[in-house]
């Protein structure tokens, strides 16, 4: 890891509001997943937020409003997110959003295939064209047309509109932890994390 995470004792009260924000949110969300080290400190692509808030905070705010105002069935969010999440190797978006996509009812075998950077066999349309529409837009290319007129028939213009956002703020994080090497949490330790390879 490039950067530590900061206790919340030594943040003023500004980001200390923005951690705490964040350490109930994800708690109340995502409660499988470890987001505090032994310290109390924000972990994964919040400890980045909270030594760039000037970069962080406005990337913090555009994921809130995409799940906010999230309308697509979570399973198929979740193909995207690790569809992004294994295209750039980013492993704390893996080791987050495997447990994600699990308590939301991803069959494991598909969670294992898409975290490996494959297609799974078996997923309903809507998840089939939600994981095109990443792995193409991850690989740097402009949506086919079939892509995109598949999506839209699928998912309904505003589905495909979510879609494309829900995908770049993922780039956008999935950046964000490896440029700083963000590290899986070791979570043998209690519900904490530890910094493990």
């Amino acid at each position: 890891m490039r950067i530590r995470p900061i206790p919340p004792d030594e943040l003023g009260p500004q980001l200390r509001e923005v951690h705490d924000g964040i350490a109930s949110l994800v708690k109340a969300e995502q409660d499988r997943v470890v987001i505090l080290d032994d310290d109390g400190a924000l972990v994964g692509p919040f400890a980045a937020m909270l030594h760039f808030p000037t970069f962080g905070v406005p990337a913090l705010m555009l994921q809130r409003a995409v799940a906010a105002e999230a309308r697509l069935d979570p399973i198929v969010r979740e193909v995207a997110i690790l569809t992004v999440g294994a295209a750039y190797g980013a492993r704390y978006v893996l080791y987050a959003h495997e447990q994600t996509a699990d308590q939301v009812g991803l069959a494991p075998e598909h969670v294992a295939t898409l975290a490996a950077g494959g297609r799974p066999a078996g997923l309903t349309a809507e998840q089939a064209v939600a994981h095109d529409m990443a792995a193409a837009l991850t690989g740097g290319r402009i949506l086919p047309d079939s892509t995109y007129d598949r999506a839209v028939r699928l998912l309904g213009h505003d589905g495909v509109g979510e879609l494309a956002f829900l995908i770049g703020s993922y780039c956008l994080i999935a950046v964000a932890v490896n440029c700083f090497d963000v590290p899986v949490p070791d979570t043998d330790k209690g519900g904490h994390a530890s910094p493990r390879p």
